[in-house]
């Protein structure tokens, strides 16, 4: 079965009604995609839900016929963050995007000790136009009804005041227990290799009345500094292990996030 092109439009979205597509996503659908009057779409604008559509065009301009509002699961039970230090070249826009494939809700940029690249000013503020860009986009394609939000870039110490005490996990050879282990020990965590999981007599554990939310550190290239690992145990996080194989800076948080959620039971 064909996947019907969808699109990401930041307006009030309303069943049975037409609205006019937004520039970006007029101008995919007709130049890039090539679609004509009548064909199938999907909208949606980051709510949650989605609206079948047909596409019109009205004196030039792209026009969405909605259909019947859909609720479709494509989130995460839970919130799963990404704070990524910042890392060289364009490999933040590979995590990003990634990162929104695998369900991640938010993407918080640190700046490190030991980052290679240091933005400011308006290459800063470009640079965070265009990773929420790719968030968007990524998003788009994967069938997600909810954007990834990518926060503006700050310090390591920044984050960790405002982070108001947020659960977290940084991935380092110090840690005293693995990820996993970390995990399973979580109250609200139903994990999949539970010896109950195929039981069919157990009872379902009741649904928390909050979602599980935690957040993954990711160092740069050259790993965090001893100062800031002072810091983020101060803070109250975590330092767990990943394996005994070193992962580049772009590679951990994409491995350790779908190793989290496959260990929750999540998929």
């Amino acid at each position: 079965m064909q996947t019907l092109p969808r699109f990401y439009c930041p307006i009030p979205l309303q069943a049975h009604t037409r609205v006019a597509l937004p520039d970006a996503a007029a101008h995919h659908a007709s130049r890039a995609l090539r679609l004509r009057e009548g064909d199938a779409i999907v909208l949606f604008n980051g709510d949650g839900t989605q609206f079948p559509a047909q596409l019109r065009f009205e004196q030039g301009r792209a026009m969405a016929d909605l259909g019947q509002q859909q609720h479709t699961r494509t989130e995460l039970p839970g919130r799963i963050g990404l704070v990524q230090a910042l890392p060289s070249g364009d490999k933040m826009d590979w995590i990003i995007e990634k990162a929104a494939e695998l369900g991640v809700s938010d993407v918080f940029p640190v700046s490190a000790e030991r980052s290679i690249v240091q933005l400011s000013g308006n290459r800063l503020e470009k640079r965070q136009l265009h990773w929420q860009r790719i968030a968007e986009s990524a998003s788009e394609q994967s069938g997600r009804n909810c954007i990834v939000q990518v926060h503006p870039l700050q310090s390591l110490s920044a984050y960790l005041q405002q982070a108001n005490g947020a659960l977290g996990y940084l991935c380092h050879p110090q840690g005293e227990r693995s990820l996993l282990q970390a995990l399973a020990t979580l109250p609200q965590a139903t994990c999949t290799t539970s010896s109950n999981a195929l039981d069919s007599s157990v009872s379902l554990v009741e649904t928390p009345p909050e979602p599980l939310a935690f957040r993954l550190l990711i160092g740069p290239e050259g790993g965090w500094s001893q100062q800031e690992l002072r810091k983020v145990q101060a803070a109250g996080i975590e330092t767990v292990t990943f394996g005994a194989r070193i992962l580049r800076t772009e590679t951990a948080g994409l491995a350790m996030t779908a190793a989290a959620i496959a260990t929750l039971g999540w998929l």
